[in-house]
């Protein structure tokens, strides 16, 4: 036979199969099942505390007509759902794998804080649209009601903060729940400052002012979070893996690889990675003891212990990069005179 597979996927369950040595590894999300079960805990107790705040937000924005206010309830409004989005998609990540869904569910975690980052382009998109409009229309604004609100919310804001900053920060969900309460925090720190000013002055448009300020901050979030989950989503090479330095290591390291080639990495979460490669061993070598031999240098050198290895013998290689060569050659040909 031409190849020999050796897969290190864990079965359906996070079971390593038979014969497949994981070295205390599990990939059906019984590795994470600790840090999973906090980090619900982590977003009841937070989800809890917003939507409480919440409430007391929107009606003091509304009584108060202060724009950083109902902007910082705005954005508690949407908290609350990307909470109850994140932790929904927790436990159903922690969904053992079926033959249907071979790697589980864990990869809903990086859908909810895709659709998390994309709430907030459009808070902070409504924040400035509104902004703008107070600019030409100015809204009297009671500051001492915006004040106690704002004071409240912030309390609020940094209880759900220290509930969230003890979960899993390598977690996509989790830092996208953690972005939304940081903007919120913000936002509250705004809507003092702006009740303050406008207390001391009478100056009434610093409220828009740092409302658009803290719309700022937080699409430049968002754009980093919309940008991780949907490198993961289009299976993207994870970051700080470059499939040539791979090839590089394997052959200058391990004397029982010739050749290693076709090389992929992608990711199921932020955490969790995975590898395929063909490998060409020296002359001599069992196909289990390179397959060994990639396996533990993978995981020892680039953290990745879920590697799928394809073995192949010297003639089917050669033959391979022979018609690779001349196909290259035919082409590089056609545009000759």
């Amino acid at each position: 036979m031409p190849h020999v597979h050796d897969h290190d996927h864990a079965a359906p369950g996070g079971h390593g199969n038979s014969g497949h040595s994981h070295g205390g590894h599990s990939h059906g999300g019984h590795v994470h099942s600790g840090h999973g079960a906090a980090d619900e805990r982590r977003l009841a107790w937070a989800l809890g505390v917003i939507t409480v705040f919440m409430v007391v937000e929107i009606v003091g924005g509304v009584l108060s007509g202060s724009l950083a206010l109902l902007a910082d309830a705005g954005h508690m409004v949407s908290d609350a759902a990307a909470l109850a989005f994140s932790l929904v998609a927790l436990r159903v990540g922690r969904r053992s794998a079926t033959p249907r869904m071979s790697y589980g569910y864990r990869r809903l975690e990086i859908l909810a804080a895709f659709v998390n980052g994309l709430a907030l382009f459009a808070i902070a998109i409504w924040i400035a649209v509104e902004a703008v409009q107070r600019f030409w229309q100015p809204v009297q604004v009671m500051a001492g009601t915006m004040l106690a609100i704002a004071v409240a919310g912030l309390l609020a804001n940094i209880v759900g903060f220290l509930i969230l900053t003890g979960g899993s920060q390598a977690n996509l969900n989790m830092r996208s729940a953690l972005l939304h309460v940081m903007g919120d925090l913000l936002g509250s720190v705004a809507a003092i400052v702006a009740a303050l000013v406008i207390i001391w002055t009478g100056w009434t448009p610093i409220d828009p002012i740092l409302s658009v300020l803290v719309a700022a901050i937080v699409l430049k979030g968002a754009w980093h979070l919309v940008r991780s989950s949907g490198h993961i989503l289009l299976e993207g090479t994870p970051g700080g893996l470059e499939p040539h330095a791979i090839k590089a290591d394997l052959e200058e390291n391990l004397a029982v690889v010739r050749v290693a080639h076709h090389i992929h990495a992608w990711s199921i979460t932020a955490e969790q990675h995975m590898l395929t490669l063909h490998v060409v061993p020296r002359e001599g070598v069992a196909a289990r003891d390179v397959i060994e031999a990639v396996r533990k240098r993978v995981a020892e050198r680039f953290n990745i212990s879920h590697v799928t290895v394809q073995v192949e013998d010297s003639d089917h290689h050669d033959a391979e990069a022979a018609d690779a060569g001349g196909c290259d050659a035919a082409a590089s040909g056609q545009g000759s005179p």
